[in-house]
């Protein structure tokens, strides 16, 4: 029999890994994202949990996916709708093939649709809706993977289950197969990790070359080639953005020449945070898993106190138990960085899916008059630079800083140019400089009060959340004082806004007809959508804010250049009240609150829409 291999060039391809949240998903499409990245494919990728730790087995419920968009071109978001589902299982199948482009390809795991599997996924026993694909509308493999795998490892001594655990990398050595990926980065991954089991260990690497064999030997096939990327010259490594937010965190406490005190209390999707944070004890980094959320940020405060770089994180029910304490940062007048990893709410709510239903809660939930800075990370790289400024801000200014991330970019992933430590700017603590008389609440010309840590003679001075007098910082119930101080605390955050870099276009003209204003993980299906939006002739512009609060002294001008502003949000419009509150501008919302991030395609028709196009 000959066989017959055809070739195709793509300049990018979207791929999504399901099945049960057994089935080592996550790690199939990590694996895969690693390799795709050393290959220098631009990248990005969208892990999708149960909410469940061991959801039910074989449910629609129970599915995990993994989605990456891979190319040679610029890549900006995971992408809406794959080119290949891998389906490890009939539920995986029936939640995914909707989405599926058609003339996609399908990789399904024949074992998964049994009748047992079919039941489970609540779909007709009677009927395997394999049986139902038609090759005119999608490329399928049917492959029996658990049966092939249990083969591969017969002579191993594993029982069944432990075998079964493998199929993961059968069916990721298959796609290599298709789109020509280098096996050495996952062998290398399961050596280390499974060095002190030599059967786990075989096992796998067997199941991988399994799956990667097997492509060779089916008949008249086509395989994939992409190639590599032309980024930006310099050194790249993948990132996902909680690994990005706790290196910048580690690189603004070496610049500012402070130890790092981190206390958290694990929470869905924060917790990687403290884990990566734990492993770096070598950069003067102390971890501290508290025993509740209110715990970790007064220890947190207690150590800016003490004179480190005080930061905790969390996600939104987190941060509603944080609020008293965020009001001590706010009267004490000490650096702290307070991290909210967004998930879907109220309550519970959602911890496995992404929103961005935080922002109000950031900006005013507190009480009383308690302002602090909130800035937005973009992407999983930027996840770096914003954990940065929110340092050198909090230190710089003697404030606690609020920093919003969020599940989707907190999970995903993509390929980043770091810098090296030159590249970053010094952070200057406000030390007191001992040339006069000691005033605990004396203010520079930016309102800033000096940082005097505990033990220095002479510099004693009284610490709580009363009100402090003037510059002395005794305790003061005087009603003219408190205003005067309230007022004194609101201005000096509203000054950092005039440090700002100047706000800069994405893309598109200066004035016209509509601006797409984001924050936070909508960037990259707003920028995909306003770059179509031009091709086909749109007059459409692309801001997006980092700093939410205070918000850019120079966005009232740019805002009053256009003649809508169309503000996208996972949520049900928060940045579009506070637009509509601070400015004259006509806001028209575009919300999402599923759970899932904007498709690009979904940005793209509110703006034809806007358009009457």
């Amino acid at each position: 029999m000959t066989m017959t291999t055809r070739e195709e060039k793509r300049s990018k391809v979207t791929i999504h890994f399901a099945g049960d949240s057994g089935d080592g998903i996550q790690l199939a499409g990590s694996q895969f994202t690693l390799t795709t990245a050393l290959q220098g494919n631009d990248l990005s990728t969208f892990p999708d949990f149960p909410a469940e730790i061991r959801a039910p087995i074989g449910t629609v419920a129970g599915v995990s996916g993994f989605q990456i968009n891979f190319g040679s071109e610029e890549i900006n978001t995971p992408g809406s709708n794959p080119d290949v589902l891998v389906a490890m299982n009939a539920a995986a199948f029936k939640k995914n093939i909707r989405n599926l482009k058609k003339g996609g390809i399908i990789i399904a795991n024949e074992a998964g649709f049994d009748k047992r599997n079919l039941r489970l996924a609540h779909m007709d026993e009677s009927v395997n809706p394999l049986d139902e694909v038609r090759a005119s509308d999608y490329q399928l493999y049917r492959v029996d993977i658990t049966k092939l795998n249990r083969e591969a490892l017969q002579d191993l001594e594993l029982g069944m289950k432990e075998r079964d655990r493998s199929r993961n990398m059968f069916a990721l050595g298959f796609v290599y197969w298709l789109f020509h990926r280098n096996l050495d980065p996952t062998l290398q991954f399961l050596t280390h990790k499974f060095q002190t089991d030599p059967i786990v260990l075989e096992a796998n690497i067997r199941a991988l070359k399994k799956g990667y064999h097997y492509g060779e030997t089916i008949e008249a096939v086509k395989r994939y080639s992409i190639e590599s990327a032309k980024l930006k010259p310099g050194t790249y490594r993948n990132i996902v953005g909680n690994q990005a937010l706790a290196m910048g965190l580690i690189a603004a406490s070496q610049k500012a020449g402070l130890n790092l005190f981190y206390a958290g209390y694990p929470i869905t999707p924060a917790s990687d945070i403290l884990h990566f944070l734990s492993r770096h004890k070598n950069f003067n980094v102390k971890t501290f898993q508290a025993e509740d959320e209110i715990a970790a940020i007064t220890a947190a405060i207690g150590a800016s106190f003490g004179g480190s770089m005080g930061v905790t994180a969390t996600s939104g029910p987190g941060m509603a138990l944080k609020g008293e304490a965020l009001g001590l940062a706010v009267m004490l007048e000490l650096p702290l960085v307070i991290v909210n990893v967004q998930r879907g709410g109220p309550s519970t709510g959602l911890p496995t899916k992404t929103e961005q239903a935080d922002l109000l809660q950031a900006v005013y939930g507190r009480n009383g008059e308690s302002p602090i800075p909130v800035i937005a990370a973009r992407s999983p790289s930027d996840c770096f630079w914003v954990a940065f400024e929110a340092s050198r801000m909090a230190v710089e200014y003697m404030t606690p800083v609020i920093v919003l991330s969020d599940g989707y970019i907190a999970n995903g992933a993509e390929p980043w140019r770091f810098p090296k430590s030159d590249d970053l700017g010094k952070i200057q603590a406000p030390y007191f400089s001992g040339k006069e008389e000691y005033l605990p609440y004396k203010r520079n010309d930016k309102l800033v009060r000096s940082w005097v840590l505990p033990g220095q003679e002479g510099l004693e001075h009284r610490i709580g959340g009363l009100e402090k007098e003037k510059e002395t910082g005794n305790v003061s119930y005087d009603p003219e004082n408190h205003e005067e101080m309230v007022k004194i605390r609101a201005e000096r955050i509203a000054r950092i806004a005039d440090d700002y870099p100047a706000l800069e276009r994405i893309q598109g003209p200066p004035k016209g007809r509509v601006l797409v204003l984001g924050w936070g993980s909508t960037f990259g299906s707003i920028k995909v959508a306003v770059r179509n939006a031009i091709s086909e002739g749109l007059e459409v512009s692309q801001l997006h804010l980092r700093h939410v609060f205070p918000l850019p002294n120079d966005l009232g001008d740019i805002i009053s250049g256009y003649d809508q502003v169309l503000i996208p949000e996972l949520n049900n419009g928060q940045l579009s009240k506070l637009i509509r509150q601070e400015y004259d501008a006509s806001v028209t919302a575009f919300n999402k609150i599923q759970g899932l991030p904007f498709r690009a395609d979904e940005v793209l028709e509110k703006i034809r829409e806007l358009h009457g196009a």
